[in-house]
């Protein structure tokens, strides 16, 4: 598909150093994730791990399973433990700030994915753009209910920097549309499928008009189709749900719900191993490198399967 191959492909003329340059002064490099359950983690911690390994770097791993106070001691461990650079997911808005202040604090390169924090944020931040592309979802499926309905939004975790973006932008959606109320907002501690599941299931008992569901991550969408199935209700539900994981995009195709924003998640792995090997260089990023999601249907979820690994 040409708009997935030029998206990708700007992601990786967007990578900052040519292999090798620099590569030397990067040994080892520290990885920091809130947990291994999501689909959008793992692909970002198989994207850096393979990726270095191909330049020669050793990738250390600690997944915090969404505890911050967990996260900070594995971060305070990988300082002990020779890294030369630092890529950083936090666990949650409580987490954000510690990691990269000790980071910095041990000289070590400091690289945000997905989540920043603005009164400590990393070298650089590497993300994919949240508020232009959950406008898009949310619009989508106001659209397919011809701009009239009832509204749940399932948040993401309170605070973080993709939950805050994906509110604000569907939040645009709601406000260009009168004929649509959100009448719920719920927010989720893991952006899971349960979570997805158990929150639309008590949603639609107190609201049982709603026709239009966001989740701000794919698994809450998933988790709200089911419950929507589950409810027994004669009502077209419309879902949107946000990020492009696998199985999100397989649903899509069979109609399980109706669209999401696929990210560009693997280029923003190799992204930051390019942009670490250049800071540990003694050479300059941006502060913030913002790659497209890509509004994704029934119409162009083909192309999108057989480009995801």
């Amino acid at each position: 598909m040409k708009t997935k191959k030029l998206l990708l492909s700007c992601a990786v003329s967007a990578s900052l150093v040519s292999a090798g340059a620099g590569a030397a002064e990067v040994k080892k490099i520290g990885l920091a994730v809130p947990n291994l359950s999501a689909n959008y983690f793992i692909q970002i911690k198989e994207s850096v791990e393979e990726y270095a390994v191909k330049k020669g770097i050793q990738v250390i791993t600690v997944n915090a399973n969404d505890d911050s106070s967990t996260q900070v001691s594995q971060v305070q461990d990988l300082m002990t433990q020779n890294i030369d650079a630092f890529l950083y997911i936090p666990a949650g808005a409580a987490a954000a700030t510690v990691p990269p202040r000790l980071a910095r604090a041990a000289g070590i390169p400091v690289v945000n994915l997905d989540r920043n924090a603005e009164t400590e944020p990393g070298d650089t931040f590497i993300a994919g753009e949240g508020v232009k592309s959950a406008y898009e979802v949310c619009n989508h499926i106001i659209g397919l209910a011809n701009g009239k309905g009832e509204m749940i939004m399932i948040h993401g975790q309170k605070g973080v920097t993709p939950e805050v973006n994906r509110t604000k932008g569907c939040e645009q959606a709601i406000a260009e549309n009168p004929g649509v109320k959100l009448v719920a907002n719920q927010w989720s501690e893991r952006w899971s499928q349960d979570e997805g599941f158990s929150i639309t299931q008590n949603l639609l008992q107190a609201y049982p008009k709603v026709n239009l569901i966001f989740g701000q991550a794919d698994g809450l969408a998933m988790g709200a189709a089911k419950a929507v199935a589950a409810s027994g209700t004669k009502q077209r539900v419309f879902i949107g749900g946000y990020d492009g994981d696998t199985g999100a995009l397989l649903a899509i195709q069979k109609g399980v719900f109706d669209v999401t924003a696929t990210q560009s998640t693997r280029a923003m792995g190799r992204l930051a191993v390019d942009s670490v090997i250049k800071l540990a260089a003694g050479g300059t990023v941006p502060k913030e490198q913002i790659i497209d999601a890509v509004l994704t249907t029934s119409a162009n979820v083909d192309a999108f399967i057989v480009d995801h690994p």
